[in-house]
Parts: C-alpha cells; structure tokens; sequence
C-alpha cells in the first residue's frame, strides 16, 4: 500500500472524536506519538452548553490518566470530588456507605459536566504539535492490510498511517468494517439527565437510591450547591417525564431526592439516554483496535461507563509507546493481542457485575428487597466484611486489577 500520495500521515488514526478519542489522542500526543483524529461533528458545535448536558463519574484510577495526559490542568477546577458514596434501597433506613477516609486521603473520583471535560480536551490538543485534529468530517473507506491502513474521508482526503483506533461509538464503522460481531440487550429503560441546584451543600456525597424503576444517582458537582441527576425510567415512562412543564418536573425531582439537600430547581436542561449491554467479541482486527463504547457499552448503575473506557486507552496507549520506542510496528498483531488480553476481563467482570446489579435492583419484589437491604447492612457494619468493603471502595476508585502506567500515575 503507497502513502507518498495520502493527504495526512500518522502513527494513529483515531476514528471519533469523543471524549474517549480526544483522550487517547491527548495520551499519545503526550508521549510523541503522531496521531491523527477524526471527527465527524465541527469542533464549535461540539463545545456549545447544549451538546451534551451528561456529566461523567471520573474514578479516581481514571482522574490520574487525565493528569498524565495533561488535560486535568485545563479543567480549572471544575471538578466535583466524591468524598463519600451511599447506596440505598428504596425507603429503608438501611443504606451502604463509602467513606473515602477508610482507604486513604484520597477521593473517590470526581464529577465532571461533559462540556467541562470536553473544552479542557480542546485545550490540550492544541498544546500538542504530534496531534492533528479533522473535523467536520468521517471516514467512507478503508483499506487495512499487512503494510498499514489508509482511510478515506467524506471530503475527499485521506489519511495513512500503521494502526486505527475505533472510537466510534455503539454504532461503530470500524467495528461494522472488520466484521466483528457483538452481543447486546436493551434494558428497556432511559436515563434521564439533567442537573440541580439546591439550598444546603452537598458535601461531596454521592448517592444512589435503588427504586423499582430504576437507580436514580444524585453526583456532586462543582462548588457545592449543584447537583447532576441521573433518573432511570422504563422506557415507555420517559416521553411523559421529559414532556413535563418545569414545575411539575421539580416536584417529580423533590419527591426522589427528599429533602436532604434542601428546595431543589433544575437548571439548564433536560436529556435522555436509552440503555442497554453490548460487547464486542474482540476488541482488534488487523491494524484495528477498539476501545469504549465502540466495544463495550454498560448500565450506568455503577458509574463505571466512562472510566472502563479510559482504562482501555491507558493500556493501548501503553502498549503502542512501549512498541514505538523499540522501534516495533504499533499495528502488529501481537501488540493489538497484548491490548486485548490486558483488557477483557476487566470488562466482562464490569460487564457481568452491572447487568446483575440492574436485575437484582430493578424490581419492587419485597423478599429480595429485604434480602438486599441486610446485605446492605451487613456489609456496612459487620467488622468480619471490612476487607470486601475495602475491595469494593478500591474497585470504585478504579484501582484494582493490572494497572496500565497512566492509571498508577507514572508516565507513558
């Protein structure tokens, strides 16, 4: 395959340019990597306040790859730390809690508005000369082969390089291109999103209150008296709710968050969100690795959406470095199965644990009801369970398991 006549070169092309394909390519920019994304939306419309009213639970383990990329600094601390987390089921007066003070000085991670964490990843990009960011454009063809990949683009361009990268989302061209299959369920549920601003602080707690419906999770953000809402409602419910006039939307809101934080009022917008597993049945093809949402998409009852999908580009990242710097091919198939190896089980685990958790929690069926709230209890107050307790904090924070350098804090 000839690349004398391709309009870009690269190391990596990047298909999408979400939070997950900016972050990567902040990553490997970072380490001087020549990399090159693709980004089918403009770049001014992505950063409008209406693009994306979502905000994301960042893990700790997942904060500490934003640090070593360099993009933590251009959020201005517009952050949310999560100090403490409680889970409770329904009503009961019986609640798990999660003190960050009982694995360290650490927090738990951060609450971040996407918006937020979108701007800061602009802002790095421009600060990387081995970073070339296209938008307002997608890729319509591709050819991977043993000498390297080359892409063409809606506009005409093309683009060659040694490895692409399909941060493309749940509908993914690259995984669609390889022919890689993937299995999946909808949870018949959405989730509707929106944020809140109350009388009394929040004190960096988050909560996630189980209902019969679906988790309704209360994350603190930034300053204290803002508070972003994720509602999971069946799906045949959400056209109603996202449909109410903002008073009657308020009341809904106050009656499932209480009145720990005061009068609430919603701010700025409301989104919804359909649910559902997916997952690859690998992750690489030649000259092809996937990573997030283009391999594995979760219930967002644990959180863990986003950061699964930063763990993925830390280890990719890692393992294209480590490749480069001994002058190896980053396409080859043995540095793409060092990736996918690394990551797999990782994310069935997180997979497995969050479709269980769904059905477990989802129901109003009282004797497992009852059953959930003395594990919860249990696991809260009986010393002999300390050490999981621990485990599950750690696991939260997103540091556990075989940890790519980024997640550790050390550099690529």
């Amino acid at each position: 395959m000839s690349v004398q006549n391709a309009d870009h070169q690269a190391d990596v092309i990047i298909v999408g340019g979400g939070l997950s394909g900016l972050t990567l390519a902040c990553a490997l920019g970072t380490a001087g990597v020549t990399t090159l994304v693709i980004d089918r939306e403009p770049a001014d419309v992505t950063l409008l306040p209406d693009f994306d009213g979502r905000t994301t639970a960042i893990a700790y383990g997942a904060g500490t790859v934003l640090m070593g990329a360099g993009i933590w600094e251009h959020l201005d601390g517009n952050v949310g730390p999560m100090l403490d987390i409680r889970v409770t089921d329904q009503s009961s007066p019986l609640f798990l809690h999660y003190d960050h003070r009982e694995v360290g000085d650490r927090p738990f991670g951060w609450i971040i508005e996407n918006r937020v964490l979108r701007h800061a990843l602009h802002r790095r990009l421009a600060q990387l000369p081995s970073v070339t960011h296209l938008t307002a454009t997608m890729v319509t063809g591709m050819v991977r082969d043993a000498a390297g990949v080359r892409v063409t683009l809606s506009d005409g361009r093309t683009v060659a390089g040694r490895l692409v990268v399909g941060a493309d989302g749940k509908k993914s061209f690259c995984r669609e291109h390889a022919g890689i299959k993937q299995i999946g369920w909808s949870y018949k549920q959405h989730a509707i999103v929106c944020t809140v601003r109350h009388e009394g602080p929040h004190g960096g707690v988050a909560v996630e209150q189980f209902l019969p419906a679906g988790p309704f999770a209360m994350l603190p953000l930034a300053g204290g008296h803002h508070t972003s809402i994720v509602w999971t409602e069946p799906s045949s419910m959400v056209d109603f709710y996202m449909g109410l006039p903002e008073e009657r939307f308020q009341q809904e809101l106050q009656l499932r968050v209480g009145d720990w934080l005061g009068r609430i009022t919603p701010v700025a917008g409301r989104w919804s969100w359909p649910l559902g597993l997916s997952h690859a049945e690998r992750y690489v093809d030649t000259r092809l690795a996937l990573v997030s949402e283009s391999a594995h998409g979760m219930h967002p009852i644990a959180g863990q959406g986003l950061n699964v999908g930063i763990r993925d580009l830390a280890a990719l990242a890692e393992v294209v470095v480590d490749a480069l710097r001994v002058g190896l091919d980053p396409g080859a198939a043995d540095v793409l199965e060092r990736y996918q190896r690394w990551r797999r089980t990782d994310t069935v685990t997180l997979l497995a644990t969050t479709d269980v958790l769904v059905r477990l929690f989802s129901n109003d069926i009282k004797p497992l009801g009852h059953a959930r709230r003395l594990g919860m209890a249990a696991l809260n107050n009986v010393a002999p369970l300390k050490p999981a307790k621990q485990f599950f904090m750690q696991h939260a924070m997103g540091i556990v398991g075989e940890l790519p350098r980024l997640v550790r804090g050390e550099a690529l």
